[in-house]
């Protein structure tokens, strides 16, 4: 891993992923995470304000990038939560069948290489009645704007870490076998190409 990714990538994705608009996107979700909780993508713990403590017993923090770890310790240390960080990809979480009540994954499947080997991993670890809750960006419902999507896309996927700017989230979902039962979309304050958003609860 590069020092620009190791270094210098983690405090911009935390600076870009903790604007205003954003942080008032996770507040809508991360909530209604309860039981043993697997978050997806933990990042610098940015969703751990947004932990309810009185019904989330556990977080799992499956978190592969080194850098974003680190910046989350701090995070962690004062949250008052159970959180422990697993060093591996979302394609590959180490957690047996049927053991997380919730999925919480914000602003990252955007990010995730094998996506749809991702989704199945969650529906593994997931229990039968358990609930996927998810914030992303995504492609837009514009021909303009998803125009200037898959133009930009793939300079942006290289500085970004690997961020894709125009995946359907929805469908992906949908392609992966989970039923989305609460599906809400719109632009928030931002980069248009940038700031279309879904947000839910998928089981």
């Amino acid at each position: 891993m590069s020092w620009y990714d190791n270094r210098i990538l983690p405090r911009l994705i935390n600076l870009a992923c903790g604007t205003k608009p954003t942080t008032r996107q996770r507040q809508k979700i991360v909530p209604m995470a309860s039981g043993d909780v697997l978050e997806i993508g933990f990042g610098s713990g940015l969703n751990l304000p947004f932990y309810n403590g009185d019904t989330v017993r556990r977080v799992w923090g499956l978190e592969p990038a080194e850098g974003m770890r680190r910046l989350a310790k701090q995070r962690i240390e004062t949250s008052g939560l159970d959180v422990e960080l697993l060093d591996a990809p979302g394609e590959d979480i180490p957690l047996e069948n049927d053991s997380v009540d919730t999925v919480v994954v914000t602003y990252t499947l955007c990010t995730i290489e094998d996506v749809g080997t991702a989704l199945g991993q969650v529906r593994r670890v997931l229990k039968p009645r358990g609930q996927l809750l998810f914030c992303e960006h995504g492609k837009a419902p514009d021909d303009n704007v998803h125009a200037w999507q898959q133009r930009l896309n793939p300079a942006w996927t290289k500085l970004s870490g690997g961020c894709n700017m125009h995946r359907d989230i929805p469908a992906l979902l949908e392609s992966s076998g989970f039923d989305i039962e609460d599906d809400n979309r719109m632009y928030i304050p931002g980069i248009k190409a940038l700031s279309y958003n879904f947000w839910g609860v998928a089981r």
